[in-house]
């Protein structure tokens, strides 16, 4: 769990900051806010199962497997949450797996085609780790290895895993807007610190689609999954889901140049989790409980998959591998049209009047951002 994310702090003080925030935004001159939802509502997902263990109230990864799910809980400060859950096909716990010491912040699940699961403890919610982690279980294994990473431009918060066709794991980082791909620079080693290098970053497309964080809650990457066959991968946010098809096992190349199709995850109390089904023919999902009503538990959600696929954008360009990735004329041009109007050019349609303030309005929204996630270091002694 972390900022717009980090939800451990009372669900007012977020109400409070992002209604704040959302009205200076509907009041500023040439700043783009989005208005309420029209037309019918998405459909909800389908129900596959409620996971009834009162050690599985904060789940922030889920993998599909052949013979049911595996999930982990996020932070886990309590001892007996801090292992990997294997379930059955009906939800119920037949296996835990213990970490050999104790993982920080647990953020997001993924498996590799060889059925290795990776574990992303890359949880950052004051940006003051020196290190990141991955633990790395694989099949049969009775205890996961760890491996420390660094980032190359100082601490992020990350809530997302992924794993490319050879295996590589790629951190996605929780940013509003655009968020930060990395992957390790150097072959992972167990107990030991390898370098991560920056290889590109990924803007998602604007939505409406209702969620218990408003316009804010549809721009930070929470989960990622990779399709079994390798040839699509998706990320969400609280509110939706984004597919990108991937063309020659090139993960990097479809979520820097890819044009998704987006799957609407409505109401999901706090949703950070998701895998492909083992068939490949739908996501499932499962959101936090912790802070719903007594009583409530974890239930895995099914949603059908658009049609399509939508063949990716061609590349023209090598994937992006610096800062300087972020500074691209291209890249700007694609994110101005991706948050729509209002988020570029606004000189020229508001003077610079409407440039000011809007600028105004977006800083406010980082401050609200920042005191939402803020808190005290709430675990000593991890990486």
């Amino acid at each position: 769990m972390t900022n717009p994310g980090s939800f451990r702090h009372p669900r007012w003080r977020w109400s409070v900051a992002a209604a704040t925030v959302a009205t200076v935004l509907a009041l500023a001159p040439g700043v783009a806010a989005a208005g309420p939802v029209t037309g019918p509502a998405p459909p909800a997902g389908r129900p596959v199962c409620d996971i009834r263990d009162d050690r599985l109230t904060e789940l922030s990864g889920l993998v599909a497997t052949d013979d049911g799910f595996v999930v982990v809980n996020d932070g886990a400060d309590e001892e007996s949450h801090r292992r990997i859950f294997f379930l059955d096909d009906r939800c119920r716990v037949v296996r835990t797996v213990r970490y050999p010491s104790r993982p920080r912040d647990t953020e997001d699940l993924a498996v590799g085609a060889d059925g290795t699961i990776w574990v992303a403890d890359t949880g950052d919610n004051d940006r003051a780790r020196r290190t990141v982690a991955l633990w790395r279980l694989p099949p049969g294994a009775a205890r996961p290895v760890l491996h420390r990473l660094t980032y190359p431009d100082g601490a992020h918060d990350a809530e997302a895993l992924l794993v490319d066709a050879a295996g590589r794991p790629v951190i996605v980082t929780k940013q509003g807007g655009s968020a930060g791909l990395y992957r390790p620079a150097a072959p992972l080693r167990a107990g030991g610190t390898v370098p991560l290098a920056r290889v590109g970053q990924v803007r998602l497309p604007s939505t409406t689609t209702r969620n218990p964080y408003s316009f804010l809650g549809r721009r930070v990457v929470t989960g990622g999954a990779s399709a079994p066959d390798g040839r699509r991968v998706v990320l969400r946010t609280y509110a939706d889901a984004f597919e990108f098809d991937v063309a020659d096992g090139d993960l990097v190349g479809a979520l820097t140049t890819g044009r998704p199709r987006s799957i609407a995850l409505p109401d999901e109390p706090q949703g950070e989790s998701v895998s492909y089904s083992p068939d490949g023919r739908s996501l499932l999902t499962v959101s936090e409980t912790a802070n719903q009503p007594p009583g409530t538990w974890p239930r895995i959600l099914r949603y059908a998959l658009p049609p399509g696929p939508t063949p990716p954008a061609r590349r023209t360009e090598p994937v992006p591998t610096g800062r300087s990735a972020d500074r691209g004329a291209a890249g700007r041009a694609g994110d101005r049209a991706a948050a729509g109007p209002g988020s570029g050019d606004r000189a020229g349609h508001g003077g610079t009047a409407s440039l000011v303030v809007g600028g105004v309005a977006v800083a406010l929204a980082l401050v609200a951002l920042a005191m939402v996630g803020a808190r005290g270091v709430r675990r000593r002694g991890g990486r």
